[in-house]
C-alpha cells in the first residue's frame, strides 16, 4: 500500500522535474544556437561554456520584487501565471516517456482539449493587467490560438483514422512498419507550422510584437510571475515536439530497454526544436493578416478534405464506415 502511494506521488514528480530540467536546458541550447546562427557567441561566461546561465537567470527573476500594476486585479494577477505552468506541466501526462503516468483511453483528445484550456490564461493575463497593451497583445493571442486548434483538430483527425485509435500507444504500434510522415507528409508539414504558431514561436511570435504592442500580454509582469509564463511557453515547446514525434516519426515503445526507447523519443523531440531555434533565425515575423490567411483560406480547406477524403475511401471501397 506504501508502496503503491509512493508511485503514484513519485511518478508525476520526477515528470515535472525532467520538463523543468529540460527547459533549462532548451533555454541555454536555444541561446547558444541562435548566438552562432548569428555570428556570435551567446552565454559563455556563467559557468563552463554557459551551461550555469539558465540556473542564474531563474534564480535573478525568482529573486526579484513581484510588482503589478496598482490598478490590476490582483487574484487574477497572479493566477494566470501559475493556470499557465499548471496546464503546461499536466500535458505531459498521457505522454509515453516510455509509459504514461496515467493511462488514458482518450489521451489524444485530452491533450487537445487541455491546452485549450491555455486561452483563459492568455486572456486573463492580459485582462487583470488592466492596461491596453496587455489586453491587445492577450486578444491577438487568443484568436491565433483559437485559429490554429482548428487546423491542429482536424490533422489529429486525419492521424486517428490512419491509426484507428486515440491513445499514443497506439501511434506507435501503427507506425511500426513505416512512419506517418511518408505516406501524410502534407499532415506532417501543416502540423508542424500550426505548433509553431500554437506555441508562439517566430515566425508566429505576433502576441510579443515589440514594434507594435511593447512585448504584448506579459508586458505588466516581473520576477516570479515573468518567469512561470517562460517555463510554460518552453515546457509547451517541448511538448509539441514530443508530441509531433510520437505522431508522424513512429518510436516504437515494445522496446526491452524503456531508456532506449525514451531516449529515442527525445533525440527526435530534440531535432524537431532544433529545427525551431532554425525557423526562428531564420524568417521575419509574419504580418497579422498573413497569419489568419495561411489558417483559414490555405490549412482549413485542405485539412477539411484530407478528412472527407480518408473517411470516403473505406466506404468506397468496403461500402462499410471506416472503425475508429
Amino acid at each position: 500500500m506504501i508502496s503503491t502511494i509512493f508511485s503514484v506521488l513519485l511518478n508525476p514528480l520526477a515528470i515535472i522535474v525532467f520538463v523543468l530540467l529540460a527547459v533549462a536546458l532548451l533555454t541555454l541550447v536555444e541561446r547558444k544556437v541562435l548566438g552562432y546562427m548569428q555570428s556570435r557567441k551567446g552565454p559563455n561566461v556563467v559557468g563552463p561554456y554557459g551551461v550555469l546561465q539558465p540556473i542564474t537567470d531563474g534564480l535573478k527573476l525568482f529573486m526579484k520584487e513581484p510588482i503589478r500594476p496598482s490598478t490590476s486585479s490582483p487574484f487574477l494577477f497572479l493566477a494566470a501565471p501559475i493556470l499557465a505552468l499548471t496546464l503546461a506541466l499536466t500535458l505531459w501526462i498521457p505522454m509515453p516517456l516510455p509509459y504514461p503516468t496515467a493511462d488514458l483511453n482518450l489521451g489524444i483528445l485530452f491533450i487537445l482539449a487541455l491546452s485549450s484550456f491555455a486561452v483563459y490564461s492568455i486572456l486573463g493575463s492580459g485582462w487583470a493587467s488592466n492596461s491596453k497593451y496587455a489586453l491587445i497583445g492577450a486578444l491577438r493571442a487568443v484568436a491565433q490560438t483559437i485559429s490554429y486548434e482548428v487546423s491542429m483538430g482536424l490533422i489529429l483527425l486525419n492521424a486517428i483514422i490512419f491509426t484507428g485509435g486515440f491513445t499514443l500507444q497506439t501511434f506507435s504500434v501503427a507506425q511500426e512498419s513505416i512512419w506517418l510522415i511518408l505516406p501524410a507528409w502534407p499532415l506532417a508539414v501543416m502540423w508542424y507550422i500550426s505548433t509553431l504558431a500554437e506555441t508562439n514561436r517566430a515566425p508566429f511570435d505576433l502576441t510579443e510584437g515589440e514594434s507594435e504592442l511593447v512585448s504584448g500580454l506579459n508586458v505588466e509582469y516581473a520576477g516570479g510571475p515573468f518567469a512561470l509564463f517562460f517555463l510554460a511557453e518552453y515546457a509547451n515547446i517541448l511538448l509539441m515536439n514530443t508530441l509531433s514525434a510520437v505522431l508522424f516519426l513512429g518510436t516504437s515503445f515494445l522496446s526491452t530497454s524503456p531508456l532506449l526507447t525514451t531516449s529515442i523519443l527525445m533525440t527526435k523531440a530534440t531535432f524537431l526544436s532544433v529545427v525551431f531555434l532554425w525557423v526562428r533565425a531564420s524568417y521575419p515575423r509574419f504580418r497579422y493578416d498573413q497569419l489568419m490567411h495561411l489558417i483559414w483560406k490555405n490549412f482549413l480547406p485542405l485539412t477539411l478534405a484530407l478528412v472527407i477524403w480518408h473517411l470516403a475511401l473505406p466506404i468506397a471501397f468496403s461500402g462499410l464506415p471506416p472503425q475508429l
